[in-house]
Protein backbone atom coordinates (compact mmCIF):
# COMPACT_ATOMS: atom_id res chain seq x y z
CA UNK A 1 0.00 0.00 0.00
CA UNK A 2 1.75 3.57 -1.22
CA UNK A 3 -1.06 5.91 0.47
CA UNK A 4 -4.44 5.62 2.54
CA UNK A 5 -6.62 7.35 4.09
CA UNK A 6 -10.24 8.08 4.92
CA UNK A 7 -13.13 11.12 3.95
CA UNK A 8 -14.07 12.50 7.49
CA UNK A 9 -15.81 15.78 6.28
CA UNK A 10 -16.47 17.36 2.97
CA UNK A 11 -17.47 20.88 1.60
CA UNK A 12 -20.82 22.21 0.92
CA UNK A 13 -19.93 22.74 -3.31
CA UNK A 14 -18.11 19.40 -3.40
CA UNK A 15 -20.13 18.48 -6.40
CA UNK A 16 -19.83 21.68 -8.21
CA UNK A 17 -16.29 19.62 -9.75
CA UNK A 18 -18.04 16.64 -10.69
CA UNK A 19 -19.14 17.88 -13.97
CA UNK A 20 -15.21 18.53 -14.52
CA UNK A 21 -14.92 15.35 -13.95
CA UNK A 22 -12.54 15.62 -10.71
CA UNK A 23 -12.77 15.68 -6.77
CA UNK A 24 -10.43 17.18 -4.33
CA UNK A 25 -8.75 16.03 -0.76
CA UNK A 26 -7.20 18.28 1.48
CA UNK A 27 -5.69 18.12 5.24
CA UNK A 28 -7.58 19.82 7.94
CA UNK A 29 -5.74 23.44 6.33
CA UNK A 30 -6.86 23.74 3.16
CA UNK A 31 -7.13 27.35 2.23
CA UNK A 32 -10.97 29.41 3.10
CA UNK A 33 -11.49 29.81 -0.72
CA UNK A 34 -11.24 25.93 -1.51
CA UNK A 35 -12.71 24.51 1.99
CA UNK A 36 -16.63 24.19 0.57
CA UNK A 37 -14.75 22.36 -2.92
CA UNK A 38 -12.98 20.48 -0.81
CA UNK A 39 -13.00 16.47 1.27
CA UNK A 40 -11.40 16.93 4.14
CA UNK A 41 -8.84 13.59 5.05
CA UNK A 42 -6.21 12.75 7.45
CA UNK A 43 -3.13 13.52 6.53
CA UNK A 44 -1.08 10.16 5.98
CA UNK A 45 2.27 9.58 4.67
CA UNK A 46 2.80 8.46 0.78
CA UNK A 47 5.14 5.29 1.29
CA UNK A 48 6.71 5.29 -2.32
CA UNK A 49 6.44 6.06 -5.42
CA UNK A 50 3.14 6.89 -7.68
CA UNK A 51 3.15 6.38 -10.91
CA UNK A 52 1.64 5.30 -14.18
CA UNK A 53 -0.40 1.88 -13.59
CA UNK A 54 -0.93 2.07 -9.93
CA UNK A 55 -4.05 1.44 -8.87
CA UNK A 56 -6.29 3.93 -7.15
CA UNK A 57 -9.03 2.14 -4.90
CA UNK A 58 -11.94 4.02 -3.81
CA UNK A 59 -14.75 1.72 -1.53
CA UNK A 60 -13.15 -0.89 -3.59
CA UNK A 61 -13.32 0.22 -6.74
CA UNK A 62 -10.32 0.33 -8.83
CA UNK A 63 -8.94 3.07 -11.39
CA UNK A 64 -5.84 2.74 -13.38
CA UNK A 65 -3.54 5.34 -12.27
CA UNK A 66 -2.09 7.12 -16.33
CA UNK A 67 -0.34 10.13 -15.02
CA UNK A 68 1.30 11.89 -12.22
CA UNK A 69 1.34 15.49 -11.91
CA UNK A 70 4.90 16.85 -10.57
CA UNK A 71 3.92 18.02 -7.22
CA UNK A 72 0.97 15.40 -6.88
CA UNK A 73 2.81 13.46 -4.45
CA UNK A 74 4.32 16.19 -2.32
CA UNK A 75 0.89 17.94 -1.61
CA UNK A 76 -0.45 14.88 -1.16
CA UNK A 77 2.51 13.76 1.34
CA UNK A 78 2.44 17.30 3.32
CA UNK A 79 -0.89 18.55 2.96
CA UNK A 80 -3.36 15.67 2.19
CA UNK A 81 -4.16 18.24 -1.16
CA UNK A 82 -4.43 16.09 -4.15
CA UNK A 83 -6.52 16.68 -7.54
CA UNK A 84 -7.92 13.06 -8.88
CA UNK A 85 -8.71 13.88 -12.48
CA UNK A 86 -11.14 10.97 -14.62
CA UNK A 87 -10.90 12.64 -17.57
CA UNK A 88 -8.84 10.23 -19.12
CA UNK A 89 -7.05 12.71 -21.00
CA UNK A 90 -3.31 13.30 -22.17
CA UNK A 91 -2.73 16.11 -19.88
CA UNK A 92 -2.68 16.35 -15.69
CA UNK A 93 -1.68 19.51 -13.96
CA UNK A 94 1.34 19.78 -11.33
CA UNK A 95 -0.92 18.90 -8.90
CA UNK A 96 -3.53 16.41 -10.22
CA UNK A 97 -3.42 12.48 -9.91
CA UNK A 98 -4.89 11.49 -13.55
CA UNK A 99 -7.08 8.37 -14.12
CA UNK A 100 -8.87 6.22 -16.82
CA UNK A 101 -12.00 7.66 -18.01
CA UNK A 102 -14.45 6.80 -15.96
CA UNK A 103 -17.57 8.33 -13.93
CA UNK A 104 -16.34 10.51 -10.54
CA UNK A 105 -17.18 8.07 -7.75
CA UNK A 106 -19.86 8.95 -5.28
CA UNK A 107 -17.79 9.99 -2.07
CA UNK A 108 -19.68 10.07 1.32
CA UNK A 109 -17.70 10.86 4.70
CA UNK A 110 -15.99 7.45 6.09
CA UNK A 111 -15.07 6.60 1.93
CA UNK A 112 -11.78 4.98 1.82
CA UNK A 113 -8.62 6.34 -0.96
CA UNK A 114 -5.84 4.00 -0.93
CA UNK A 115 -3.15 3.67 -3.82
CA UNK A 116 -1.78 0.41 -4.25
CA UNK A 117 0.99 -0.85 -6.54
Amino acid sequence: MIYQTTIKGMGDQVEAFVGEGIFVTFGDNAPDTLTDFCYTVDVTPVQGDIKPGSKLVIDGQEYTITMVGDVARENLNNLGHVTYSFNGSGECLPGSICVEKADVPSLKVGSTISIAE
